[in-house]
C-alpha cells in the first residue's frame, strides 16, 4: 500500500506525462498557431509550429533535470516522504496551468505547466525508489525498489489508454488530459501522509532510534529484528559526525569512484538505448505496416502494455536472478533486437519491424528499466545516496532531452531509418560489457560487503583500507550492536 501510494505520485507520473503528449500534438500545434493570429495576425509556418511544439514537448526533460538537482537536498531538508508530498507543489500547479490555458489563449502556460511537471517527475525519480529501499528488508529490496519501474511503465498504459479519442484524446478535452496528472498526485496526498517514514533517514538522519523502530514495526507488522537494525546502527556508527555529501565531493572521492562511474554509464544507458524513443518511431512501424491511422492508438497501447508486464516479470525475477543478471541481459536482448531489425528491415514485410519494437521494449522492461534505479540505494551509503542520486537524476534527464532532439533526425529518409536502430544496439552492447566486467552483484549483501567488492577496483594495486564485511566495526563481545547501542 506504501508502495502503491508513493508511486501514484511519483514515478507514475514520468511514464504518464511522456505517454499523454501524443494524442494532443495535432490539437495543440493549430491552438499554437490559432494564439499567434489571433494575437499578432501572424500566420505561423510549419516550420515554426514545429519548433513550440518541440519545445512543449522536450522542456519536459529540462523540468526533470531541475528536479534531478533539487531532489537531494530537499530529501535531506524535508526527509524522504514528506520530500514526496513537497513535490505534489510542482505538479498541483503544473495542471492548474494547463487546465486554463485553452481560456486564457497562452501556450506559454502549456510550457511553464510542462516544465513544473517535469520538476516533479525529476524529484519522483529520485526520491521514491530512495524511499523504498531505504525501508525494504535486504532480501525484498530489489523487488520492492524495482516497483518503481512498474509503476513508470503503468503510467505510460495509463496515459496511453487516457488519451485514447473516446477518452480525453479529443479536440474538446485536450486541456483536460494535460491537467488530468493531477488525479493520481492527489490520490498520494490523501493516502501517504498514512504511511511511516523511512527508518534508515530516521535513525542516521535524525538520530532518532525510537521513531526509527516504530516505523520498522509498522513496516513489517511484527516486532523488528536485532540483525535489521544492527546493520542500520553499523551504518549510523560509519557516518556518525559525517554531513551529507555534495555532488561535487563524489567525484573528488576515490573510495566511491567506480560507484559513481557504474551510477554515471548505467543511467546514461538507460536513455540512450532509444526505448523512449522507439515509443514515438513504433507509430510509424505500424502505419507501414498497414494498420490504419484510426486504429494505430489502440495498437500503440500494445507497446506499454509490453513493457509493464516485462517490469512485473523483472520484479518477480530479480530477487532469485540478481542485479547484474537481469541488468546485463535485458541489454544483451536489446543488441540483439537492434541486430535483427537492421538486418530485416524491408518496408514490404513491416511486421518484422513491428516484432522488433515489442521484443525491443520487453527486453528493456527485464532489466534496465528497473534494476537502474536501484543501484544507487544499494551502492551508497546514506550521506552519500542523495547526491549519487543527483547525479544519476541529471545524467538521464539530459541524455532524454539529447536523445529527443537527436532521433527524429536519424529517421529523416527511408535509408536512414533501416540503421536508426544501430547506436541504440551499441550503446546496449556496450552497456552489457560494462556491466559483465566492472559491475559486482548486490543482491542480498549489505552495504559493507558492496563497498568491499567496489574497493578492489578502487584501490586496485594498493592495500585496502577497508573493513572487511564479515568483522565488526567494533568489539562488542558476544553483544549485538543494537543491544550495546
Amino acid at each position: 500500500l506504501m508502495v502503491a501510494s508513493a508511486a501514484f505520485g511519483g514515478t507514475l507520473q514520468y511514464g504518464y506525462n511522456l505517454a499523454i503528449m501524443n494524442a494532443p500534438a495535432t490539437f495543440i500545434q493549430t491552438f499554437v498557431n490559432e494564439t499567434f493570429l489571433e494575437r499578432w495576425d501572424i500566420q505561423l509556418k510549419d516550420y515554426q509550429v514545429t519548433l513550440i511544439w518541440s519545445i512543449i514537448v522536450s522542456i519536459f526533460s529540462l523540468g526533470g533535470f531541475a528536479g534531478s538537482l533539487i531532489a537531494g537536498p530537499m530529501t535531506i531538508r524535508y526527509g524522504r516522504k514528506n520530500c514526496l508530498l513537497l513535490n505534489n507543489v510542482f505538479l498541483m500547479t503544473g495542471a492548474l496551468l494547463a487546465v486554463t490555458s485553452r481560456a486564457a489563449k497562452s501556450f506559454e502556460m502549456i510550457i511553464i505547466a510542462r516544465v513544473l511537471v517535469g520538476i516533479n517527475a525529476g524529484i519522483s525519480m529520485n526520491v521514491q525508489p530512495m524511499y523504498f529501499g531505504e525501508s525494504a528488508p535486504k532480501d525484498l529490496r530489489g523487488a520492492i525498489s524495482l516497483s518503481s519501474a512498474v509503476f513508470t511503465a503503468f503510467g505510460v498504459v495509463l496515459g496511453q489508454v487516457v488519451g485514447l479519442r473516446e477518452i480525453l484524446g479529443s479536440e474538446s478535452c485536450w486541456q483536460y488530459l494535460l491537467a488530468s496528472n493531477a488525479i493520481p498526485g492527489l490520490v498520494q496526498l490523501l493516502t501517504l501522509p498514512w504511511f511511516p517514514e523511512s527508518p534508515r533517514y530516521l535513525l542516521i538522519d535524525r538520530g532518532d532510534k525510537e521513531a526509527c523502530i516504530d516505523a520498522l514495526r509498522r513496516l513489517r507488522g511484527c516486532e523488528v529484528q536485532s540483525s535489521e537494525l544492527d546493520e542500520m546502527l553499523q551504518e549510523q556508527a560509519e557516518t556518525k559526525g559525517m554531513r551529507a555529501r555534495r555532488p561535487w565531493e563524489l567525484f573528488t572521492d576515490r573510495s566511491v569512484r567506480w560507484q559513481l562511474i557504474s551510477v554515471m554509464v548505467i543511467s546514461s544507458a538507460m536513455q540512450l538505448c532509444g526505448n523512449d524513443s522507439i515509443y514515438f518511431y513504433a507509430s510509424y512501424i505500424f502505419k507501414e505496416a498497414g494498420v490504419a491511422d484510426d486504429r494505430i492508438q489502440y495498437i500503440t497501447i500494445g507497446t506499454g502494455t509490453c513493457e509493464l508486464s516485462a517490469c512485473i516479470l523483472c520484479n518477480l525475477l530479480v530477487e532469485r536472478k540478481g542485479r547484474r543478471f537481469m541488468l546485463m541481459g535485458g541489454y544483451i536482448l536489446m543488441t540483439v533486437w537492434a541486430v535483427v531489425f537492421t538486418i530485416h528491415y524491408t518496408p514490404w514485410m513491416p511486421y518484422i519491424s513491428m516484432t522488433c519494437i515489442f521484443t525491443y521494449i520487453i527486453s528493456f522492461g527485464l532489466g534496465p528499466a528497473g534494476v537502474t534505479g536501484v543501484l544507487p540505494t544499494e551502492i551508497f551509503n546514506q550521506t552519500a545516496r542523495p547526491a549519487a542520486y543527483m547525479i544519476a537524476g541529471s545524467m538521464m534527464w539530459l541524455n532524454l532531452f539529447i536523445i529527443g532532439m537527436i532521433f527524429p533526425f536519424l529517421v529523416v529518409s527511408l535509408t536512414l531509418q533501416q540503421y536508426c536502430f544501430v547506436p541504440f544496439g551499441a550503446v546496449c552492447l556496450l552497456s552489457a560489457l560494462f556491466v559483465g566486467f566492472f559491475l559486482p552483484e548486490t543482491k542480498g549483501k549489505s552495504l559493507s560487503a558492496i563497498t568491499s567488492e567496489f574497493n578492489k577496483l578502487n584501490f586496485k594495486g594498493q592495500e585496502e583500507k577497508c573493513v572487511s564485511p564479515d568483522k565488526p566495526l567494533y568489539q562488542l563481545g558476544e553483544v549485538s550492536l543494537s543491544t550495546a547501542l
